[in-house]
Parts: C-alpha cells; sequence; structure tokens
C-alpha cells in the first residue's frame, strides 16, 4: 500500500507589523497593550449616564421593591459588625477588624443591583446635567424620592425583627446599642463633614466600579471599610442601627430625624452630588479622557 504524501503542517498567520514607538512592532502586541489600558473618563461617564437613564425610565413598582430590597440587604452591616465586635477581645485594635463587617451590606446590596439611594446621587444625577430640563429633573425628584423612603422603610422593618425578636443573642444587645449611639451626640458641624465624606466616597465607589471588573469586590469592601472605620455617617446604613435604637426605646422619634436622618441626609447629598457627579461632569464636559 503506497505511503500517504506527508502533509504541510499549517503555518500560523504572521502578526501584521507596524510603525509604532517605542518597543512595540506588530498589531498583535499593540492589541494586547489596548487590553491593558485603563478605560477612559468618557467611557466611564457614559457607562454610569446610561445606567442613570435606564433607572429613571424603571417603573415605580420595581424602584420600590428594589429599593425596599436594598433598605433590608443593609441591615445585614449592623449584623456583621456587631457579631465581630462581640466576640473580639476589648482591645485598641478591635475596630481594626469589627469594622470589616459593615462592608456585608453593601457587598449584597451592590452585587445584588439593588436601588441604594446613595449610589443614586451619582447615577441619576448625569443624565440631569446632560439633558437639563424639567421632564429629566422630575424623573430624577421621583427616583430619589421612591428610593429613599423605601431604603428607609427597609431599615425600619430590619431594625424592628431585631429589637422585638431573637434572632440575635441576648448579649449582642448591648454591642448593638453601642453602635447606634456611635452615630450620636456628635457636634452639627461633625456629623455633616462625616456624612459628606461617606457620600463623597460611595459617589467615588460607584465612578470606580464600570472599570473594575475582576476588582469589583476589593473597591466595595475597601472604600466601605473606610467609611466605617472613620465613622462617617451614611444615612441608610446608619438608620438601621437609629431605628434599632428607637424600637428599644433608648432614642425618641425626634432624635431620630433632627440628630441623625436630616443632616446626614443632607451631607451625603452634598458629598454625591456636588463633590463626584459635578467634578465627574466638569472632567468630562471639559475634554477629560
Amino acid at each position: 500500500m503506497p505511503n500517504p504524501e506527508p502533509t504541510e503542517e499549517p503555518r500560523l498567520p504572521r502578526s501584521e507589523a507596524i510603525e509604532a514607538e517605542g518597543p512595540i512592532s506588530t498589531r498583535a502586541e499593540l492589541a494586547q497593550v489596548e487590553e491593558r489600558l485603563a478605560i477612559g473618563a468618557n467611557v466611564v461617564y457614559e457607562t454610569i449616564r446610561r445606567e442613570g437613564d435606564d433607572e429613571l425610565s424603571r417603573s415605580p413598582q420595581a424602584l420600590a421593591w428594589s429599593g425596599f430590597a436594598a433598605g433590608l440587604s443593609i441591615g445585614f452591616s449592623l449584623v456583621a459588625e456587631a457579631l465581630l465586635q462581640a466576640h473580639l477581645p476589648d482591645r485598641p485594635w478591635r475596630p481594626l477588624i469589627s469594622r470589616f463587617g459593615y462592608c456585608l451590606g453593601f457587598l449584597i446590596v451592590i452585587l445584588g443591583r439593588q436601588q441604594l439611594f446613595t449610589e443614586n446621587t451619582l447615577t441619576a444625577i448625569l443624565p440631569l446635567l446632560v439633558r437639563r430640563n424639567r421632564k429629566t429633573l422630575l424623573a430624577v425628584l421621583r427616583l430619589w424620592g421612591i428610593v429613599l423612603l423605601t431604603n428607609l422603610l427597609g431599615t425600619a422593618a430590619f431594625g424592628l425583627v431585631l429589637a422585638r425578636t431573637h434572632v440575635l443573642a441576648p448579649g449582642l444587645r448591648a454591642v448593638l446599642l453601642s453602635l447606634g449611639f456611635k452615630y450620636l451626640n456628635l457636634p452639627m458641624g461633625t456629623m455633616l463633614w462625616r456624612s459628606i465624606f461617606a457620600g463623597w466616597l460611595v459617589g467615588l465607589m460607584v465612578w470606580l466600579l464600570p472599570a473594575a471588573a475582576s476588582s469589583r469586590v476589593w473597591i466595595i469592601v475597601i472604600l466601605t471599610y473606610v467609611i466605617g472605620l472613620a465613622g462617617f455617617s451614611h444615612v441608610i446604613a446608619g438608620s438601621t442601627t437609629l431605628f434599632y435604637l428607637v424600637f428599644v426605646g433608648a432614642e425618641p422619634w425626634a432624635g431620630l430625624f433632627t440628630a441623625f436622618l436630616l443632616p446626614v441626609l443632607a451631607g451625603n447629598l452634598m458629598g454625591g452630588v456636588a463633590l463626584v457627579a459635578a467634578l465627574a461632569h466638569g472632567q468630562v464636559a471639559g475634554g477629560g479622557s
């Protein structure tokens, strides 16, 4: 039987040569470089703006359910922080570990694509800065109103369950109370500045996530850990603790609104809108890339 004729091995296609500065000499190498370059500010801006448009077009029912779910989920930040603090010795370094619990609720909310009010200080504002008209403004106010209300309803429900049931061990009551009181009895100026920084960091987190790829979890953990460790005031995460104080009779309803909700809400808005949304818009509108 005749031997089959040897077949020629397929040749791998050679990369097309290009002229470029530096050591890059082929189109394949150039493509690898471009894959590793950080995406530009214009791309990040447009990604968040389109997300904002999608949120503004959602039905009130969808926003309400998503906002209520986020309010419930953020309550796990309080639970996780309380559990870590209760099981660690009372040493100066204890907050360095226990504050990691503060990140849990944010991880659930953000990775679960639930509606959190402070995230929308950036995503909803960018469409308004592009289309400065009454229709978009009313859509932003509708979104904010629904999400803020349902977030607070969710945190109130979570705080009520913690206060009126035995879902957590009785020994955690003192820890929960101590975590709640850290937000109170602060000078108004201190409270406002801390809430501005919290809104600023949450807005920066939203700005960083589109380019994060596989690092999304780390960005969420690092930035929210700083918020918790520094004692910056977040209107939704902190409200779970304050509602718990109210439902166990440790704080009056009036104190919840005047000493926490109103000043912290104002500060979070200032940090998220003025310091992040406006600066991000200015960077892109001014020709940033």
